[in-house]
């Protein structure tokens, strides 16, 4: 997308976590240890099919610029949807390790990237992230 106008058009930037938000899992499910809240920093990539979002995670494991620090795939058929409210995506925890990202300081930092298809993503923006909320908050996640 970097070298495409149009693609990039296409982008929609994700919002930080909310200061809330990560007080609340940082005590709900990180037994306050701070370090292991990963996803401050956030971005969805959509795909048309999941042959294309296949794709870019094996981009993602082949460039010698990214380190996996951890994947959540929530695709696989023996993941119980039930955890996700029956979500599918394959959330990917990575830190940027190139030189760039090294000149500024943040090779260390960690962000979240989540893949999914655009009918997951429909889904998502509908009364979808709603529902989730709830079904976390009752969970005490």
């Amino acid at each position: 997308a970097r070298d495409s106008p149009e693609k990039q058009r296409t982008i929609k930037w994700g919002q930080l976590k909310k200061e809330g938000r990560a007080i609340e899992k940082v005590i709900r499910c990180y037994g306050e240890d701070v370090s292991r809240l990963v996803d401050l920093c956030r971005q969805n990539i959509v795909f048309a099919t999941v042959d294309d979002l296949a794709n870019c995670l094996k981009e993602m494991v082949g460039d010698p610029g990214v380190e996996l620090v951890r994947v959540k795939n929530r695709m696989e058929l023996e993941e119980d949807g039930a955890w996700s409210a029956g979500f599918r995506n394959v959330s990917v925890n990575l830190r940027i390790t190139d030189e760039d990202a090294r000149s500024f300081g943040v090779d260390t930092h960690v962000c979240e990237v989540q893949l999914l298809t655009k009918d997951f993503a429909k889904l998502q923006k509908a009364q979808g992230h709603k529902r989730y909320v709830h079904f976390r908050n009752v969970r005490g996640e």
